[in-house]
């Protein structure tokens, strides 16, 4: 039972790194639909095809997903301050330079660099919830910064189409690439590091009761190569393949489904394509609080996390094929509401599991190796999704795609997952800092 509540201090501290993440997170997802949304106008002015774009969409996701791997473990040893800052500036000077390019090559290249700067965010969020937050509040936390995600999207597409019809496509990544480096500017500026601050024992003890994982003293590449060997990472990997395959269906494609498959207007695709993503970010927060009220009613932190994930992601899977077989348009519209609405349920409970499933000073790293497994699938599905489209002359058969591998990977998150990894079988060194471990016994049993 938690018997230290949070101070003025750690209130205030968690608001302002809630804030910034949503922020950060708002402007990560509005410069990822750029692609998307002037996908048409692209094509014209450089000469592409459909299968053309969806290497373009692709690009970046392939990016993203590897350089995860190398940031999760660089987020846990140099703290989210420096990561997030990092990532942010990076990735916006790579959105910049794709409103001058003039060709499919060098709009790859800048791509890739977007890909490698957004790598860090949120790994990075997940470090912060794990820092800052009590294990019964973390899934709330989670919820919170994971809807920026679709808040930026919502925003994106009204913004950057009415931005792309103003001052054309090139302005438009520009516009954006500069606001990105403003912000990363405020975030090096405004948060800190529980290191960087003078936390009393009250505080500390606050922001670790109840963690079952126990802790370490430092990552070492050892430890962060022994997450591997247990079954919980695969199965959040492969949970995560599918919830990031069917998300990156719809956000890289539905303007673009909209406009030729229910041949919509642009300027009328720039309001139904954000509907679904309102639904999205009332499923994250959903998803986040779902997750903090079943542990506080007893159940197992994982399992509070782990059963709302995995059925959401089959309601996904399911929603998302009565959409495709729908003929109505509107119909069709609400199935993908529901859709995404369960797909950010699954997402929110995915990364709330991070913050759990492991010693602390692993939260980023077992969070990239899920979100690397995400995007694989996240990278797979605008090309995929692209090339199935221009073969078969429709998009259902790509949608019924997505919605068989979110059924699988459902299936697979469910059966897989057992139990959180313990401080005291990952850390083989015995390199644990003593009166922490003591304090946060971990379960001793391996998943």
């Amino acid at each position: 039972m938690e018997t230290h509540g949070p101070t003025p201090r750690i209130r205030r501290t968690q608001r302002i790194a809630l804030a910034l993440l949503v922020l950060s997170g708002v402007v990560n997802y509005i410069d990822r639909a750029t692609l998307a949304v002037d996908n048409p106008l692209i094509r014209d002015e450089l000469g592409l095809s459909v299968g053309d774009m969806g290497v373009l969409l692709s690009a970046f996701l392939w990016a993203y997903a590897f350089t995860q791997l190398p940031v999760g473990a660089l987020v846990d040893r140099l703290g989210p301050r420096h990561m997030l800052a990092l990532g942010l500036g990076l990735w916006s000077l790579a959105q910049a330079a794709g409103g001058l390019v003039t060709s499919f090559t060098q709009f790859f290249a800048a791509r890739i660099v977007l890909g490698l700067g957004e790598a860090p965010q949120f790994p990075t969020a997940a470090r912060v919830s794990r820092d800052w937050f009590n294990p019964r509040d973390r899934g709330t936390a989670t919820g919170i910064w994971n809807c920026s995600s679709t808040l930026g999207t919502v925003i994106s597409v009204p913004l950057l189409t009415f931005l792309m019809l103003v001052v054309g496509w090139r302005w438009m990544i520009l516009v954006m690439g500069l606001l990105g480096i403003a912000v990363a500017v405020l975030a090096y500026i405004i948060y800190r590091n529980p290191s960087e601050v003078a936390l009393t024992e009250a505080e500390r003890t606050h922001l670790t009761e109840g963690d079952t994982t126990g802790e370490m003293a430092r990552l070492t590449l050892g430890e962060w190569k022994r997450l591997f060997a247990y079954r919980t990472t695969w199965g959040m990997l492969l949970g995560f393949f599918g919830t990031i395959y069917i998300l990156w269906i719809y956000a890289s494609w539905l303007p673009a489904y909209l406009q030729m498959e229910r041949h919509m207007s642009i300027a009328r695709t720039g309001w139904v394509a954000a509907v679904p993503f309102v639904f999205s970010v009332l499923g994250s927060l959903l998803g986040g609080r779902i997750a903090d009220v079943l542990a506080r009613r007893g159940m197992r932190p994982i399992d509070s996390r782990k059963w709302p994930m995995a059925i959401s992601l089959a309601g996904t899977g399911v929603f998302t094929a009565l959409a495709a077989w729908s003929a109505n348009d509107m119909l069709a519209i609400g199935c993908i509401s529901v859709a995404m609405f369960l797909c950010y349920v699954s997402t929110a409970t995915g990364w709330a599991l991070v913050s759990v499933a492991a010693p602390a000073n692993c939260t980023a790293s077992l969070g990239a190796m899920q979100n690397f497994g995400g995007y694989l699938g996240g990278a797979l599905a605008p090309a995929t999704t692209g090339l199935i489209a221009e073969s078969t002359g429709s998009f259902t058969p790509a949608l019924l795609v997505g919605a068989g591998l979110a059924l699988v990977c459902a299936v697979a998150y469910a059966t897989i997952i057992q139990d959180p990894i313990p401080a005291a079988e990952l850390d083989a060194q015995g390199v644990m800092a003593p009166a922490e471990y003591q304090r946060r016994p971990g379960p001793g049993r391996s998943a």
